[in-house]
């Protein structure tokens, strides 16, 4: 019997490889499949779903930046009821495990979206915790380790599947994130979100973004990315899945290095649409050219 040494669990969960596209950054699979063979890929974090269907934000709401990239869409999504009916018999039918991101304006949205997903085929639910708290004067959930507790463990009572929560890094501490989404009852942990920033058009001396700010993603942050997974792996005992600026299978090692069980590659795939299947086989490149039995024998093993 062959054994696959890229394969890879998460709280039960079993990925042939550790190289995820991230939430938001590959919507749902239909369009990236015209140009790849997406079954390379281990799993496939979807698009940021919530109750009802969203429009997201006014345009311009996408600028590049140097090293990355500034969003602000606001979670344009068709509603997890379109999700479950027209998207979710499509994911199933490719060899790659589903992930599902959920996103509310209060605990009852995210409890309820739970709720929604328990009796479908989606292997993990990622808590996007960035979101604004609407009944707590619109600090995000994932700010305070206190509310980061409060909600993931209303929601790990909902849900059936295993939880995720992703980590916002425009905290105090990371590490201390971490630990309380672990107290709440999390299976696992993603991180990082993007970072607060914004640009302006000195021409019109306005913001580029119509929100004024957005989230940066891109190689810019990775460094900062790095250091929050070392510092969560070495807070925690959860499998972290990690992500910030990764554009190549060298990046996904140094994230496996710090702790990663596994990555999530996003804006890679709006650079070159084919980037994560290309990490996927650069991490197999790897592993041959080391002979080594498994890639999770790098977990964590930076030499501090």
């Amino acid at each position: 019997m062959t054994t696959n040494p890229l394969a890879v669990s998460i709280c039960g969960v079993d990925f042939k490889n550790p190289v995820i596209a991230a939430s938001g950054t590959f919507s749902f699979g239909f369009e990236f499949s015209k140009l790849f063979d997406i079954d390379r890929l281990g799993g496939i974090s979807v698009k940021g779903l919530t109750r009802e269907k969203r429009e997201g934000n006014p345009g311009p709401r996408i600028a590049e930046a140097y090293g990355g990239v500034l969003n602000s869409v606001g979670l344009q999504n068709p509603g997890i009821d379109v999700f479950i009916k027209n998207m979710l018999p499509y994911l199933e039918t490719k060899k790659i495990k589903v992930i599902a991101n959920i996103a509310g304006d209060s605990e009852a949205d995210y409890c309820y979206l739970a709720d929604r997903l328990n009796d479908t085929s989606v292997s993990i639910i990622e808590l996007n915790i960035s979101c604004p708290n609407v009944k707590e004067g619109g600090m995000a959930f994932g700010v305070t380790p206190q509310s980061v507790k409060k909600i993931t463990a209303a929601v790990k009572k909902h849900a059936k599947k295993p939880l995720m929560v992703k980590l916002s890094p425009n905290v105090a501490d990371i590490a201390d994130n971490a630990r309380a989404a672990e107290d709440g009852g999390a299976d696992a942990i993603s991180l990082i979100n993007t970072i607060k920033a914004m640009a302006v058009d000195v021409e019109r001396r306005r913001p580029v973004l119509k929100n004024v700010t957005g989230g940066l993603s891109g190689p810019a942050i990775k460094p900062i990315a790095l250091r929050m997974v070392w510092e969560v792996y070495n807070a925690v005992k959860l499998p972290i899945v990690g992500m910030g600026g990764i554009m190549n299978a060298s990046d996904a090692l140094e994230f496996i290095l710090c702790g990663a069980a596994a990555v999530q590659v996003g804006t890679a795939n709006l650079i070159d649409p084919l980037s994560s299947g290309l990490i996927a086989d650069g991490l197999k490149k790897y592993v041959e050219k080391n002979k080594m039995n498994s890639l999770g024998e790098l977990r964590g093993k930076l030499l501090v």
